[in-house]
């Protein structure tokens, strides 16, 4: 029941972001839910997905049956190409980021904070693979978005008055989109913008640790 309940998290949470991409724009999805946004792509829209790994161009997710074991994306997943997909080197990937060149980069996170602070590449103690692109990214696009459910397992809040993991970036992320709201970091703190079906700012701000602003033009969440 409880795996159902989190795939229409994930589902909602993918969905809202896929507003967010723009004809033309090269977007960088994260590693686990961000790579869901790929199969969310308006019709019609012409967006050019990277993976850092050196591919430009992915496409949806394949069908059963149709993988092709040599296509993955920086998660190791399977991924289809799109008409004119290049491969390149992971050098020239991160020149690609380094370079400002990704106009929007999707990833998860472990912590937010209401400067806008990320931790999302490890837990010390844990077992830890490595920190994969995220830094770069965060430093590199010209837009950073985070896609997280909003309190962990245990019901702590995941969005924090300040980190206190192992920092990503500092004053990097612009937007935070969750199961329950869509969150702007402003110079001023957190702001409120729009709420889940069913949920009120009050809910949300019961399930957040840092300080929100409420929106004057609050409206509810779509996908």
């Amino acid at each position: 029941m409880s795996n159902g309940k989190d795939l229409d998290k994930r589902d909602l949470i993918v969905k809202r972001i896929a507003r967010e991409l723009r004809d033309g724009f090269y977007v960088n999805l994260g590693i686990g839910m961000p790579t869901l946004v790929a199969n969310h792509v308006p019709a019609g829209m012409d967006v050019i997905l990277q993976s850092e790994n050196g591919m430009l161009g992915i496409g949806p997710y394949p069908a059963e049956g149709s993988e092709d074991s040599d296509l993955i994306n920086a998660g190791k997943e399977t991924v289809s190409e799109m008409a004119g997909t290049a491969y390149f080197s992971s050098a020239d990937s991160f020149a690609m980021i380094r370079g400002g060149h990704i106009d929007l980069s999707v990833l998860g996170a472990m912590e937010v904070d209401e400067k806008g602070n990320l931790a999302n590449w490890m837990i010390p103690g844990k077992m830890v693979k490595g920190m994969g692109g995220a830094m770069d990214l965060v430093a590199g696009a010209r837009r950073v978005i985070v896609a997280m459910v909003h309190t962990t397992k245990e019901g702590q809040p995941k969005i924090l008055r300040k980190c206190t993991l192992p920092l990503t970036g500092v004053q990097v992320v612009n937007t935070i989109v969750t199961e329950m709201a869509v969150i702007q970091v402003t110079a001023a703190g957190l702001m409120l913008e729009e709420v889940a079906p069913g949920l009120t700012a009050e809910d949300v701000r019961r399930a957040t640790e840092a300080t929100l602003s409420v929106s004057p033009n609050l409206k509810q969440m779509g996908n």
